[in-house]
């Protein structure tokens, strides 16, 4: 789609032609979000000469928005040799991560929601997430033990904290509201509530399913609020 609408103008490398412009490696091409790109596909610029494309339907203008992210180096999915769909079996299954993490509405809540997480972040960056979560350690993603003055201890994510009292989300979800007055001892240790074993866990295929899981489903949700809508992004089979 990308050879037979765009390369005419914009050559088939993305980088101009006689008639366009460089929309590959322009910083100011490439820092337009997924809406504003699908705007200038569906009413062109006329000023500049760029005709309308919108004929051509949505699915097909998000098909070649893809193939432009690509040719702008910002395609993770096609640099990785996973599969998202045994990724999204791992997720949901034998490395359990929807027990602490959401996406897309379904999975935990003690861990941050992922249905974005992977547009925003390397490949490497998810990785080393995955198999070292405590290395530059989010100060609020610590781990925190709080005993009281009868001896009960809790463990889990302060959610809420002050001078004199302390929100505690514990394990189990449930929120303990402690006046620290009440607390015997608080510890805030360096590390934090995910497994840190994943790297012996998981094998270096199932990360690289897992990574791509991860930005195939960020991918998905990013065209979906493009098209303005909230329905659920569907994810592909490949």
């Amino acid at each position: 789609m990308f050879e037979s609408v765009c390369a005419t103008c914009h050559g088939l490398d993305g980088r101009g032609g006689e008639r366009g412009p460089n929309v590959a490696t322009r910083a100011e091409v490439q820092q337009l979000s997924d809406a504003d790109t699908l705007r200038i596909l569906q009413a062109g610029i006329p000023a500049a000469g760029m005709p309308a494309f919108s004929a051509l339907g949505v699915p097909k203008l998000l098909a070649v928005m893809g193939y432009l992210r690509i040719l702008q180096g910002g395609s993770k999915v096609a640099s990785i040799p996973g599969d998202p769909q045994r990724g999204k079996s791992l997720f949901f299954g034998k490395a359990g991560c929807v027990n602490c993490h959401t996406i897309n509405g379904a999975g935990g809540f003690l861990g941050a929601d992922l249905s974005s997480y992977g547009s925003n972040v390397s490949i490497e960056e998810i990785r080393s997430a995955i198999t070292d979560p405590d290395k530059d350690l989010d100060p609020r993603a610590r781990t925190v033990l709080a005993t009281t003055r009868e001896g009960r201890q809790f463990t889990g994510i302060a959610r809420n904290e002050d001078n004199f009292s302390l929100q505690l989300q514990s394990l189990d979800g449930t929120f303990h509201l402690f006046a620290k007055s009440d607390l015997e001892h608080l510890e805030y240790q360096p590390k934090s509530l995910m497994p840190s074993d994943y790297g012996s866990v998981l094998s270096a295929s199932e990360l690289d399913d897992l990574v791509s899981y991860l930005i195939r489903t960020a991918q998905a949700t990013k065209q979906t609020q493009a098209l303005g809508t909230n329905s659920k992004p569907e994810e592909e089979d490949d």
